[in-house]
């Protein structure tokens, strides 16, 4: 289930807010160095000198940005995409022009000056908070070990304090510090990462572009997918089950020529025919097994899944949580993703238990296939994690990866398929 904003900052260690908050707003400040760069260079593009330091300036600055992005969503749970144009063709100046023509890079200007001062205001204010209630719960002990005049006049000089005792006055303003940090502290955070994604997210058009972007290519990938597959069942029939029918045709003329003048060989060939025929069937469920795996349509997914598992040499715990059935493409997909994540994990991860979970929630299939491995799984071009990657892209679904090295590892896919589409049945349960 998908983190919410405010869940995320909850769950983030109640002491590691203010020193998030005051690494975000050094960082803040860094940004100005970035822009500048980025401002002097631009206009002596017209003499030329600008080009390379624009060459150097727009990827730094889409760099510091995209730190940003990892570390708001890391630390505080807003995911914040990537909105850069990509160029057509490779080349220097073509990257100018296309970044020049991108929202996104003059946005980043925009961000940069804000991020230093609004930005840089609000985490700051949260850190500050807290560090001037550790200041003023410590402020009798600084001023017992500290000469005289250093520490006497607190509150910018309000008022004198001539013994450490009076030190102790300045808890109740390092109460009300932890008060109003324990309440604001959070929100400010909150509304940093929505100002921030504000800016560096990408805009409505943008996000359309993209997405036709993403669907083309999906959309080129399954075409070629699918011609690919349509070549391997061709050459899996003519070299397979076609040659052995040709064959029996054969055995079965030549049986025929010898019944008469000699039986027992006759006899021998039918056996062999016999034989040949139940190898060519045998080739011709494997290859059908392959395009719709039978138990699928007669047990529907769970079943399905459940008899994945048995087949496999480890064990796997099973818990499936779905309302009814899934259209068959999407059960197909589904399906063929976790036979092969699992196939994955056999034959690569070295792990002795592994677990498949599928849930319907959110108008989404949502499956996670795990295991306790040595873990440092990619997904490479050419890979089985990549194959399962534009098979779900197929049905506009998604993988996530998570695979640090000494393990676990744990695929997460998801599959749109709308609540209106399933069929309920009362198969659904856990295991």
């Amino acid at each position: 289930m998908p983190t919410s904003l405010n869940t995320r900052v909850a769950v983030m260690p109640l002491l590691a807010r203010p020193f998030v908050a005051l690494g975000l707003a050094v960082l803040a400040e860094i940004g100005i160095a970035f822009f500048v760069l980025q401002v002097v260079a631009t206009p002596l593009v017209i003499v030329t000198v600008g080009i390379p330091l624009l060459l150097v300036a727009i990827p730094a600055t889409r760099w510091y940005a995209n730190v940003h992005r990892s570390l708001i969503g890391t630390l505080l749970g807003v995911r914040i995409p990537r909105p850069y144009r990509q160029a057509n063709k490779p080349g220097p100046l073509r990257f100018l022009r296309t970044a020049a023509s991108d929202p996104a890079t003059w946005r980043d200007l925009a961000w940069l000056i804000v991020n230093a001062t609004l930005g840089f205001v609000m985490t700051l204010l949260s850190a500050v908070l807290f560090l001037s209630m550790i200041f003023y719960l410590i402020y009798p002990f600084l001023l017992a070990v500290t000469p005289d005049g250093v520490f006497d006049r607190p509150m910018g000089g309000l008022f004198h304090l001539d013994h450490a005792i009076k030190g102790f006055y300045m808890w109740p303003v390092a109460g009300i510090a932890f008060l109003l940090w324990y309440n604001f502290g959070r929100p400010l955070l909150t509304g940093y990462a929505k100002l921030s994604k504000s800016l560096l997210g990408p805009t409505k058009a943008a996000e359309l572009n993209l997405r036709v972007q993403q669907l083309a290519t999906s959309r080129a990938e399954t075409v070629d997918t699918q011609a690919a597959e349509l070549r391997r069942i061709e050459r899996d029939l003519h070299d397979g089950a076609q040659a052995r029918l040709a064959a029996l045709s054969m055995t079965l003329g030549l049986a025929e020529s010898m019944v008469g003048r000699d039986p027992d060989q006759a006899q021998q060939l039918l056996t062999e025919a016999r034989e040949s025929a139940g190898h060519a069937l045998s080739e011709l469920r494997d290859l059908v097994r392959g395009i719709h795996p039978p138990v699928l349509a007669d047990r529907g997914l769970d079943g399905a899944v459940r008899a994945l598992a048995l087949a496999c040499p480890i064990n796997i715990d099973i818990t499936i949580d779905l309302p009814g059935r899934a259209p068959a493409p999407v059960e197909s997909a589904a399906y063929f993703a976790i036979a092969e994540a699992l196939a994955n994990l056999v034959k690569y991860s070295a792990a002795s238990t592994a677990w498949v979970q599928l849930t319907y929630e959110n108008e989404k299939l949502h499956i996670m296939v795990g295991d306790d491995g040595v873990g440092g799984a990619e997904i490479r071009p050419g890979g089985g994690l990549y194959g399962i990657q534009r098979r779900l892209a197929a049905f506009d679904g998604t993988l996530t990866l998570v695979s640090p090295t000494g393990g676990p590892t744990t695929v997460i896919m998801e599959l749109p398929c709308e609540s209106s589409s399933l069929k309920i049945t009362p198969s659904s349960g856990t295991a």
